[in-house]
């Protein structure tokens, strides 16, 4: 359990890794040392080859875990691996005959336009401050594609409304500037006008998002009021912050946005991770094509 907590302090302290990452791989690699001391009762860390490994694979697949959660638990392994071989606690890496279980592409589901457009025109939110705070939460999500982390952390410092910009902190602590149009603007300044006759002047490092008590919002209440309102426009399987992110992406790409600035504005390390949404504009193509051409 040691060689655990060493490695996860090194991704939280030194990689900067977000705390849903810390937990996620905890979780992982508790659960194979779990799973060692259950089967391979007398086996050390430093015996587990890759035979062993296997067998714990397989005993997921028994279990009927997705090929994307296995391969997610077989990638917090490698990375346990490879840093301890890097501080020399382990000569061997038995993670490099271990493949991954082929994943099928899934397609990010996104919100239709016109249920965006429903969303903000249908009289939804209420004219009090709680109401103007859940549109602008909305609003924002949808104008520049921030994850929810990045937006609970904002504060009044991180806007520029004569520039119509917004600072936010990424992953592993990458600050960008997103731009944003004059209907957020307008929005946000509504918003704050609000926040001052209920709380008065803010400091500029005041958390933007709070309740009526001035406390910040908490993820799980930022998701509960996305979720909320999606549920009154649209019957997506799912209706989250993230949901909005694929959108905002989505419906950029269908207007012509080319996919380095998508990349760009949702703050992706790689392109790869952007790639995906292309497939749903493809399926949009094929399904204009076949409405379309007389002999479809």
């Amino acid at each position: 359990m040691n060689l655990i907590n060493t490695f996860l302090s090194f991704l939280q302290f030194e990689k900067r890794a977000s705390e849903h990452t810390v937990i996620s791989y905890r979780n992982d690699l508790e659960q194979f040392w779990g799973y060692l001391l259950q089967a391979f009762p007398d086996t050390e860390w430093k015996e587990v080859d890759a035979a062993i490994i296997r067998t714990w694979i397989i005993t997921l697949m028994e279990e009927k875990l997705t090929p994307r959660s296995i391969n997610r638990k077989i990638s917090a392994l490698k990375s346990f691996y490879k840093y301890h071989i890097k501080m020399g606690v382990f000569k061997t890496n038995p993670m490099l005959q271990v493949h991954t279980p082929k994943v099928s592409q899934r397609l990010p589901q996104f919100v239709e336009e016109n249920d965006m457009d429903k969303l903000f025109s249908a009289n939804l939110f209420e004219d009090n401050f709680e109401g103007w705070r859940d549109r602008t939460i909305l609003e924002l999500f949808y104008a520049t594609g921030m994850r929810l982390s990045e937006l609970q952390m904002l504060t009044f410092n991180d806007f520029d409304l004569y520039n119509n910009q917004v600072k936010v902190l990424g992953k592993r602590n990458k600050e960008r500037i997103i731009p944003f149009g004059n209907t957020l603007k307008n929005i946000l300044s509504k918003y704050v006008e609000l926040y001052h006759e209920n709380f008065g002047s803010p400091a500029q490092n005041n958390f933007v998002f709070v309740n009526v008590k001035e406390k910040q919002l908490a993820k799980k209440n930022i998701y509960t009021i996305v979720r909320k309102y999606l549920d009154m426009i649209t019957t997506i399987e799912k209706r989250s912050p993230h949901i909005i992110r694929h959108t905002f992406a989505t419906h950029l790409l269908n207007r012509g946005a080319d996919l380095n600035t998508i990349k760009e504005l949702l703050g992706h390390s790689s392109l790869a991770a952007t790639q995906v949404y292309t497939h749903n504009s493809i399926e949009k193509l094929k399904s204009i094509y076949q409405q379309a051409h007389p002999r479809a």
